[in-house]
């Protein structure tokens, strides 16, 4: 008798700049990519190439959880899994900052900082309750985020007549991420003493601090409160350095701890216990949307 094959188990984190791809079948990795994203309905394209490329149909992959960006509530998480409902016989979505705080705290009640092209601030309490700031998007918030520090680093140096230098940036292909890109530069300017960039940051630091006081007090978390993180902004000890000072000085008493896996992490363990590869769990990997 022919084996029967083992259920693949497929988690999907979509990023502000890259959509990220981890499958298992049992305990060995079936396959991992990853590729640029300008927008969530690039989703839809990029897994049917990828399943092309694989041979995988529908029917192959037994549970998909997808972390992604832009969605909140339990009902745009529905729509979104309804759209996939084509790439696996079960499918799952989550917002990806929840995903996030997940494999990063890896259950424990906390708060996830996470600041990279956009930026919001997730916490759970260790029972179901969680609270989120920010995560607007650039055009009404994502302050401290990589889009954020570089749109005011351009408006620190540039003045009304700089048409060509800002008119460069608003026609980009990729507007956001190019003026994400800016950020690194930013940061090294500011530690290394430059007054505008140094300015740029500190009131980067004070937007993520007020909206991580907002999510620890609102879920009324125990001090010290224990902060993660994660992107490229908050990847950055100096910066950390800063923004704890930013939180102490609001009057919370908190302390960092490495995270302990990625939110793609998250999203494949999800995954395998939705596909019954793994035992279904309620504390680290597990997350409800809000209504």
């Amino acid at each position: 008798m022919a084996a029967r094959p083992r259920p693949l188990a497929v988690g999907v984190d979509v990023g502000g700049t890259w959509i990220r791809i981890a499958a298992r079948t049992g305990a060995h990795r079936a396959a991992r990519t990853a590729a640029r994203v300008t927008a969530i309905a690039d989703l839809e394209t990029y897994l049917s190439t990828v399943w092309k490329q694989r041979g995988w149909s529908g029917r192959d992959v037994a549970a998909m959880v997808v972390a992604s960006k832009g969605i909140w509530t339990r009902a745009e998480c529905d729509r979104t899994a309804r759209r996939l409902a084509r790439f696996a016989r079960r499918v799952r979505v989550i917002p990806d900052a929840q995903a996030a705080a997940l494999a990063a705290l890896d259950g424990r009640p906390g708060v996830l900082v996470l600041s990279g092209t956009g930026s919001i601030v997730v916490g759970h309490d260790g029972r179901g309750r969680w609270a989120r700031a920010g995560g607007f998007g650039a055009f009404l918030g994502d302050e401290g985020s990589g889009f954020w520090l570089g749109r005011e680093w351009v408006r620190a140096t540039t003045g009304p007549g700089d048409f060509e230098k800002i008119r460069a940036f608003a026609h980009a292909s990729q507007p956001v991420a190019t003026i994400a890109a800016l950020a690194p530069m930013v940061l090294a300017r500011a530690r290394r003493g430059d007054v505008r960039a140094g300015r740029v940051v500190r009131e980067g630091q004070r937007g993520l601090a007020d909206c991580t006081l907002h999510v620890a007090r609102r879920l009324r978390l125990t001090p010290p409160v224990t902060l993660s993180w994660a992107g490229s902004v908050m990847s950055d000890a100096w910066f950390r350095t800063g923004l704890a000072r930013a939180v102490r000085r609001g009057g919370l008493r908190m302390r960092w701890v490495a995270p302990a896996a990625e939110p793609l992490v998250a999203a494949a363990r999800m995954a395998e216990a939705l596909a019954g590869t793994r035992p279904p769990s309620t504390g680290p990997h597990s997350a409800k949307p809000h209504r």
